[in-house]
């Protein structure tokens, strides 16, 4: 038996948490019920799919939300160390606000200053980098922590490692935005180095704790790495790699794209799509004025 009175972030948590409902099936149930979530958890079957988007497996879903058994989980992940940050809250990172994709629902392993989102930058590559690109990740991330700009990206192997690696070892301030849950690291070669973001950072996700990453979910996370950022820096890329949907969610999302001009094929195509090109041997003062130091060369 469901709850009716639940309060409205333990319904927007729970329909969030629901496999197959992203923000654009969450908009359309909330237009038909007319802002109720009280009657989108109560309605029958044949109700719900009357909704755009809304079939049988979404509708079976929502039927089986149980809010009591929700409200205790939520208690279970603060002991842990989780916050959740709903869309709309005071401490919602307000770039993300500025997207129309933004998540419903963020678990986070710390509430960071809404001043850190400011100036954040995204560096973001391939898993498997050149000697060089791997060298120039660790010294941008190293300058760019040291002019007090958090470093943002998305746990991988390779440039991302990299690049939480430099922020760490400059005494900066790196954020992990995951594909799998905060409660789950992926990939487990980089649950130490999670370990030491979450005491420097943060870890985040848009996914329930406890679930495990998957190619949807990595992809869906490349999103939230650019719309959190003001810039997004492919340091080395193929043509098909994951830090390309990174490049087009920022595009989308109207952040600049900044890379290096080596061979990689992503590299050389994002130059010719467009993306502004950093000098290596001092590539913050390319960047807008509000995300590079005073004098990159300190």
């Amino acid at each position: 038996m469901k709850q009716v009175d639940a309060a409205p972030q333990l319904q927007w948590l729970a329909l969030s948490l629901s496999p197959n409902i992203g923000a654009s099936t969450l908009n359309n149930l909330r237009e038909y019920f007319d802002q109720d979530l009280d009657a989108v958890l109560q309605a029958p079957s044949y109700q719900l799919m009357r909704v755009r988007g809304v079939g049988p497996k979404i509708a079976s879903e929502i039927g089986a939300i149980d809010l009591d058994r929700l409200a205790q989980d939520l208690e279970a992940w603060r002991a842990d160390g989780i916050e959740i940050l709903m869309r709309g809250g005071e401490h919602y990172p307000q770039p993300l606000k500025e997207t129309s994709d933004l998540p419903l629902a963020l678990f986070t392993s710390r509430i960071m200053s809404p001043q850190i989102w400011s100036n954040a930058v995204a560096i973001v590559g391939t898993r498997e980098p050149s000697k060089e690109a791997r060298y120039i990740t660790l010294q941008l991330a190293m300058q760019l922590a040291r002019a007090d700009r958090a470093v943002v990206s998305g746990l991988a192997l390779g440039i991302d490692t990299a690049a939480h690696t430099g922020a760490l070892s400059a005494d900066g301030v790196t954020v992990a935005v995951l594909g799998s849950g905060i409660g789950n690291i992926y990939p487990e070669a980089n649950r130490s180095l999670a370990l030491r973001i979450r005491d420097k950072g943060a870890l985040l996700s848009e996914t329930h704790p406890h679930w495990s990453a998957n190619a949807q979910r990595l992809v869906s996370r490349n999103r939230i790495v650019s719309g959190l950022c003001r810039a997004v820096i492919v340091v080395e890329s193929d043509a098909d790699g994951g830090a390309m949907y990174t490049a087009r969610f920022a595009v989308e999302q109207g952040r600049p794209v900044y890379t290096f001009d080596l061979p990689a094929g992503g590299n050389q195509r994002l130059i010719a799509e467009g993306a502004r090109v950093l000098r290596r041997d001092d590539p913050l003062r390319d960047l807008p004025g509000n995300l590079a130091p005073t004098s990159s060369t300190e």
